[in-house]
């Protein structure tokens, strides 16, 4: 599993900053001034950082952006990392700075001087995020301990790295599971990873396909019908906020997908690894929540299976009952993250009552073609909760887009010979598969729908990833929790 960065803080001693091997990193803003660090390593390199202030190098950096001055004269250091950032800056541009180090940040460590900038552990965690490498399968000196990071201040007793860790734990255990091949991370080592986080307290319990078979979840083990690989189910428990219902979070975990009978095209079919994205999502934010001991009942359910073409496999054109009791026509089997999340959807309701309910899934091309990589698909039959978690991706910084749902939608998805059909038309193809997922949310239970299907991996970097997994939503749903508890 990939290391955090090891985030510490001390109080600032401006005699060792000369003595510092390794970065050191110092923050400056956006006006030239300054502070008392800043000082002490420009009379340390003759002058040279107020050089590079006053040229038009520092003039054009934007803030949260950050230049190297290699190899200083009068200093132990390799490199004076100069970022430009302002003492008030929000939360965003702090993130940035942070990734800025974090980005560069080698396996020597580094001691950052953030002067008067208020939002130090925002900075720590913009470099945690950024520092992410997943090299579990590389080999040689590719696997090196996790850099120290030292942050020098004034009051180290106001700083509290606590909850940065927690939050960066978790989208860390997200990306590492998005991240792996499907020869590494079968259902039953995911199962197995899962059962891991007892550790923290969570409560974890693993439903194998006697079980399922036992529960009637036709639709979720149909799904994996073809495969060697078992089917299961996991829930997790975090009961951190006494006798309240909880909130229902469900990912879909397809391991792997060749679109069984239906079967992909053969080009891009390895980037399937990261299907189980949702999944992968709901891990993370529950090991946070475990990690930060929140105040709050949250239970995560994961449908894990792999799809693949067989003599047994499901074919189009079968009917499955589910576990609700409607039965569903299997038009084409590559829509099958849909039959996951429908009876772990109606298993979530019947068993935990919760006050909510929100599923998460690389679920549709469709949402790809319509949003980008930009933005996660959001639909939702609750315009309060929905807005709630709006509000908290954003706050967060990650691309959150609501679409529609509507009768017309749901007409498209009506079968000849079943109660419904697992997909619609062309068009409107990631509504239609929301709208087949609200066919199995009672209409008590505020829910929301988390398409994912371009934000989970992406190919190029993002503020505060490297391409690849990105371990988006595990920040907004911590924060929407948290809300969401003080709102009580």
């Amino acid at each position: 599993m990939t290391a955090l960065v090891q985030l510490s803080v001390t109080a600032l001693d401006l005699d060792a900053i000369a003595a510092r091997s390794g970065r050191v990193v110092v923050l400056v803003s956006p006006d030239g001034k300054l502070g008392q660090a800043a000082r002490r390593i420009n009379r340390l390199t003759k002058g040279a950082l107020a050089r590079f202030i006053e040229s038009a190098a520092f003039e054009t950096l934007k803030e949260g952006e950050a230049k190297e001055l290699a190899y200083p004269t009068g200093m132990e250091a390799q490199a004076v990392q100069v970022v430009k950032l302002a003492n008030q800056a929000s939360s965003d541009l702090c993130r940035k700075a942070g990734a800025a180090i974090g980005g560069a940040l080698g396996k020597e460590g580094a001691l950052v001087l953030p002067g008067s900038v208020k939002r130090v552990e925002e900075l720590a965690l913009g470099l945690a995020l950024k520092h992410y490498k997943f090299t579990d399968h590389k080999t040689g000196d590719e696997k090196s301990a996790a850099p120290e990071v030292t942050f020098a201040v004034s009051k180290p007793e106001t700083v509290d790295f606590s909850t940065v860790t927690a939050l960066a734990e978790g989208v860390f255990f997200t990306r590492d599971l998005v991240s792996e091949p499907s020869n590494v991370l079968t259902t039953t080592e995911f199962a197995n990873r899962l059962v891991e986080l007892e550790s923290l307290g969570l409560k974890v319990e693993v439903f194998e396909e006697d079980r399922l078979e036992e529960l009637g979840m036709n639709l979720l083990l149909s799904v994996g019908q073809g495969s060697v690989t078992p089917t299961k189910m996991v829930v997790m428990q975090w009961t951190g906020g006494g006798d309240k219902a909880p909130l229902a979070l469900v990912g879909k975990g397809v391991v792997f997908d060749t679109g069984g009978i239906s079967l992909k095209p053969a080009g891009g079919m390895e980037d399937m690894t990261m299907d189980m994205g949702g999944a992968g999502t709901v891990s993370g934010v529950m090991k946070s929540l475990a990690l930060r001991k929140a105040p709050v009942n949250v239970v995560g359910l994961v449908g894990l299976v792999e799809n693949m073409p067989d003599g047994k496999a499901t074919r189009p054109g079968d009917v499955v009952t589910s576990m609700k009791g409607d039965t569903v026509e299997i038009i084409n089997t590559d829509a099958e993250g849909r039959l996951v999340l429908a009876d772990v959807l109606w298993y979530a309701q019947e068993t935990f009552a919760p006050t909510a309910m929100i599923d998460l899934a690389t679920l549709t091309g469709a949402c790809l073609v319509a949003l980008g990589n930009e933005n996660a698909g959001v639909f939702s039959n609750d315009d309060a909760f929905c807005n709630g978690f709006l509000k908290a991706a954003e706050a967060e910084g990650e691309g959150a887009w609501r679409l529609p749902l509507g009768q017309g939608y749901d007409d498209l998805i009506k079968s000849d010979v079943a109660d419904m059909k697992n997909v619609g038309p062309r068009w409107g193809g990631a509504i239609t598969a929301a709208q087949f997922l609200k066919r199995f949310v009672k209409d008590e239970t505020p829910w929301m729908h988390l398409d994912i299907a371009g934000v989970a991996s992406v190919k190029s970097p993002t503020t505060l990833a490297p391409k690849g997994a990105t371990g988006w939503g595990v920040l907004a749903l911590n924060r929407m929790i948290d809300e969401m508890n003080k709102e009580g």
